[in-house]
């Protein structure tokens, strides 16, 4: 059975940090693709940040030199670590992994 479950999520002061993890169990996870999405209060899910099983990853233009997605497939997680952090980032955070599932999601509110 494929979990994927994110921890890490919570509140923050602008220009702060977090670090979001997903810990995976039930496929290979060094052969997934696996990304994060976020979806914010009345707008769509958008792809945040994407790793290839290789490693080569890929963001959105919005959170390019800010956040960062890194994988440690010994321990079948990943990560986001996320700087600067702003209130637009204010949303749920989902794990997704490329054979298709989804993780049920943290929430990220970045306010003063």
């Amino acid at each position: 059975q494929v979990q994927l479950v994110e921890s890490g999520g919570g509140l923050v002061q602008p220009g702060g940090s977090l670090r979001l993890s997903c810990a995976a169990s039930g496929f290979t996870f060094s052969s997934a693709g696996m990304s994060w999405y976020r979806q914010a209060p009345g707008k769509q899910r958008e792809l945040v940040a994407s790793s290839t099983s290789s490693g080569f990853t890929t963001y959105v233009d919005s959170v390019k030199g800010r956040f960062t997605i890194s994988r440690d497939n010994a321990k079948n997680t990943v990560y986001l670590q996320m700087n600067s952090l702003k209130p637009e980032d204010t949303a749920v955070y989902y794990c997704y992994a490329g054979i298709g599932s989804w993780g049920k999601g943290t929430l990220v509110t970045v306010s003063s």
